[in-house]
């Protein structure tokens, strides 16, 4: 595990993602929504920070703090949840990669690529 100094705390790294951070001398876990339901159920408490609304970081319940079997079981969630989001953010990378590709190969081709086509954001239409 690795601490970086962030957001006047520190970030808890492991295998390479940010699963958790302290911040106040209080210990938060990275959530999603397949985690998410569990904090909430257990009635923990969301990080804040400034103005930035709903953070993803839920403080495991106090009982924990005081069991290292159920601690670490809820840092595996927040692992966990850090795991998915860095596959998501990998994958969307390599689908851009992709894209790009493609883009590239039609160029070297001689042929003219197709103009990126827009899409009204969801609820809106064209006029």
């Amino acid at each position: 595990m690795q601490a970086r100094a962030m957001f006047g705390g520190y970030g808890l790294y492991v295998r390479g993602v940010m699963f958790g951070l302290l911040d106040d001398d209080e210990l938060f876990f990275r959530t999603d929504e397949v985690g998410r339901a569990r904090f909430a159920e257990a009635g923990c408490r969301m990080w804040t920070y400034g103005g930035m609304g709903e953070t993803g970081y839920y403080r495991p319940p106090d009982a924990a703090h005081e069991d290292p079997e159920s601690m670490e079981a809820w840092a595996r969630l927040g692992l966990e949840a850090a795991l998915r989001r860095k596959a998501l953010k990998d994958q969307k990378a390599r689908a851009a990669g992709a894209r790009r590709a493609a883009r590239e190969r039609k160029a070297r081709s001689g042929k003219k690529p197709a103009p990126a086509r827009r899409t009204s954001p969801p609820g809106r239409r064209k006029r």
